[in-house]
Formats: structure tokens, sequence, C-alpha cells
């Protein structure tokens, strides 16, 4: 594909979004540079090394990376109009877009398959990316997790460039802007309360699955998702009617067997959730033509997106886990998944923001409610707050508070080295949130604390 080549300046290049269309631009030969406040407070940061081996140019957050010789500046969304570089940008008339603005003006240069839903959306883009590279169809990625085959010394995972007009993308709809996408194909996995009331989530599910062009991938098990449906979509589920339903499933402790259509799958990956994922990369693959067998082949080799059951530690003795899982959907999925494995569990629970802890504080107390049993433990970290201007009007001791009075076992610890102190009394220890990377290494730490 032939393009124009810009020189693009990505304001909060550190962020999973903004990280993955910056390395994906400069591998297509764009010059890229960016700027990212954890990156002026680490100059050792991991991501920052890798965006700088991609040939990626770092710059201080405080405008001086930018000049008059920049074709664009992209800024995150967490990127304030008041900020030093957007100030400059204004200044020097650099076109400015937001990141959302500038990835759906990307996908209008492709043939776009844009991944959506309210959980499941980064795993299931992920892969889907994956297997298409294993069969040979050369796709680009966009994505917002990193996936684990993806990465190098150069890449987070998070991006591929390839050789065909195949573009797969993870559409997020928590800013709005998923209204904008109009991709050729879309997945949409499911329709739960996350960043918006579920009506308004509906609709803009509704305007997404219009804008869509050829074909529209839809879950049948999610009844208020199958409202929005219309016809012709092509649907897959494991319980109700559809296209691509399983004759056989059989979950095993980390990995999932079932049969479809007479071919046998295993999918290396846990859990009911999962198998929906990888339902929806089949169903959108055999569609478009990839035979079943031909997928079965490479579906084993998939192993995940990072922080996505993460397991740092499984002798037979302990068990450790990390996990995105942040919003009353995905917890669910998530304990569903680890009660299989171990009837003795302490949870360390992060939750992610103000406004969204307040949003689904009924649900998230109700879903730890009917999930943790008398002999789980839930620990509640402080709410995960990056700045910004939100009403500090919930803390997690409200979570805590309403779980107790369920009768299930919650507590918050404002320092996370006090987890240590409960080491002797679980075997299994799962650590989730979202956005927080440092969540990784209290995973980690707690490994290997055991393992001492």
């Amino acid at each position: 594909m032939n393009e124009k080549k810009l020189k693009i300046f990505f304001s909060g290049i550190g962020g999973s979004g903004l990280s993955a269309i910056a390395g994906f631009m400069a591998e297509r030969g764009h010059t890229v540079a960016g700027s990212d406040r954890a990156f002026d407070n680490d100059l050792e940061h991991p991501l920052k090394k890798k965006l700088q081996a991609s040939g990626i140019s770092i710059m201080p957050q405080d405008g001086s990376g930018l000049d008059s010789t920049f074709d664009l500046a992209v800024f995150s969304t967490a990127v304030e109009s008041d900020k030093p570089e957007a100030l400059k940008a204004k200044e020097l008339g650099i076109k400015t877009m937001t990141r959302p603005d500038y990835l759906a003006e990307i996908t209008e240069a492709f043939d776009t398959i844009a991944v959506s839903g309210t959980s499941g959306k980064s795993t299931t883009s992920g892969m889907l990316a994956f297997l298409m590279e294993r069969l040979g169809l050369e796709p680009n990625f966009i994505g917002g997790g990193r996936v684990v085959r993806f990465r190098s010394d150069k890449n987070p995972g998070n991006w591929r460039a390839g050789d065909s007009d195949r573009l797969v993308i993870e559409a997020c709809e928590s800013d709005g802007t998923i209204v904008n996408y109009r991709p050729q194909y879309s997945i949409i996995l499911n329709l739960a309360l996350d960043h918006h009331p579920v009506d308004e989530t509906a609709e803009m599910f509704g305007t997404f699955i219009r804008n869509s062009h050829e074909k529209v991938i839809l879950n049948a098990d999610d009844e208020k998702l199958m409202e929005l449906s219309g016809k012709g979509a092509v649907t897959f589920s494991i319980n109700a009617r559809s296209e691509y339903r399983p004759d056989k499933v059989e979950y095993g402790a980390f990995s999932t067997d079932f049969t479809l259509h007479g071919v046998e799958f295993t999918l290396s990956l846990p859990g009911r959730y999962n198998l929906y994922n990888a339902l929806s990369c089949i169903a959108f693959l055999s569609y478009t033509g990839t035979p079943l067998d031909a997928i079965a082949e490479v579906l084993p080799e998939f192993d995940g997106i990072d922080r996505r059951f993460d397991i740092y530690l499984n002798d037979g003795k302990h068990l450790v886990i990390d996990d995105y899982a942040h919003n009353p959907h995905k917890i669910e999925a998530l304990m569903e998944t680890v009660k299989r494995l171990s009837g003795n569990v302490c949870y360390i629970f992060q939750p992610h923001g103000f406004g969204p802890t307040r949003l689904m504080k009924d649900e998230y107390i109700n879903v730890f409610a009917e999930n943790l049993r008398i002999s789980d433990r839930l620990i509640l970290l402080p709410i995960y707050y990056v700045g910004g201007t939100a009403a500090k009007d919930i803390s997690s001791n409200d979570l805590a508070d309403g779980i107790n009075a369920r009768n299930r076992s919650a507590f918050v610890i404002e320092d996370r080295k006090e987890t240590m102190g409960m080491l002797d009394e679980y075997r299994t220890f799962v650590v989730f949130g979202a956005r927080d990377e440092s969540l990784a290494d209290l995973a980690r730490e707690i490994a290997e604390r055991l393992t001492r």
C-alpha cells in the first residue's frame, strides 16, 4: 500500500493504545517521536526502551520535542488541553488529533476487522491477529493488549505491520468514539456494565453495527447483544443455537478442548470466557474462507496476552495469577475459572478510577458476594488514581462494607506489603485490576516469597 510518509508526534505515547499506533506507524516507515510523563519519571522504563529500539524518538513531555516540521500531533485522551505539548502544537499550527480519532482515520485505509465488547476484546483481537499471522494472511494489528507471541526487543506485542490490506483493531467503547469506526467486519463479544450504563453502551454498539460494511459476528448467548443484531449476523455461542456452537466442550485446569462441526480444537487458555473469544475468531476466519482444520492446527499455539491470567507460580502447592479483570463481568469470569482450580483463594483487587468504581459499586458488591466462598478472602487495595479532577467521594472501604454485609470476607489494606504477612494462610493468590502495571510486580513478589 502506497502512503505518504509523515512526521508524527505522539503525546502520552506510553499508553497501551497510543504506543500501538505509534509503533505501527513507525514500522510502516513514518518518522515518529513522542513523550510520556511515565518516561520522564523513569528514564529506564522498559516500554521506553522498546519504543526507542523500534526507531521512535522519545522526548521530555514539556513541549520541547515539538517543532514546525511535524505534520501531525496525536494526543492521548489522558493528556489535558492545557499541557505544554498541546499548547505548543496550537502555537505552531500543527494539526492535532486524539488517539481514537486518529485510529478511526487509519482504519479507513484498510480492510478493517474491529473487535469490541465490554469484556475480552484485547485477548480476542490479539488472538485473531496471531491466528491470521500463523495462517499466512499477513494481518496488520493495532491492539490494546500485548500479544505474548508478538513480543520482541523492539515491540511490546501490541502492534504488527503486515503485507496485506487487513487490519485487526481493538475498538473500545469507553470514550464513546466507537461510533466513528466504519470497519468492513466487526466482532462484538458481549454487552454488560463497564464504563457506561448498559443502555448507553447498547446504543453505541447499535451504531457500530450499522456502520459495519460487510458482516457482524455476534455472541448469540448474549441476549442484550442479540436484540441489536438485526438480520444477517454471523453468530457463535456455547449454549444458544448459532452457526458456530461447539458440539462438545471439556474445560481443563489451564486449557479447553472442544469439537466444532466435527473438528477437534485445543485452546491453551482456561475458562468459558476464553472459549467465547476463540469461537468469535473461528467464526470470522471460517466465514471468510479459512478451513476449520487449518484453524485447529494453529489455535493451540496462542498462549495469551500480557496480564491476562498470567501464571507466576504453579508448583503443585501454590498458584499465583495476575489478571487485568476490572469490571464485574470480567471478574465473574475470572473467579468462575479460579474456583475450579482451588478451594482456598486470596483475591487481591485494585479498583480502577473513582468514576468507574462509583458507577459499578453495586455490581462489584454483588459479583464478589456471589462468587467468594467461605474459604476465600478478598483484599481490596486503594482505588487506582492517575490524576485529573475526579471527585474522590468513594473508596475501597465502601466496597468492603457492602461485601461484608453479605457475609463474605473483604477488607482494605493501604500498604501492599501487608499482603506478605498472609502468605501462610492461602494456597492460591489472584492479583487483578486494570492499567496499573505494578500489580504484576506484586504477583511476582508473592510468587518469589512463596518459593523461598
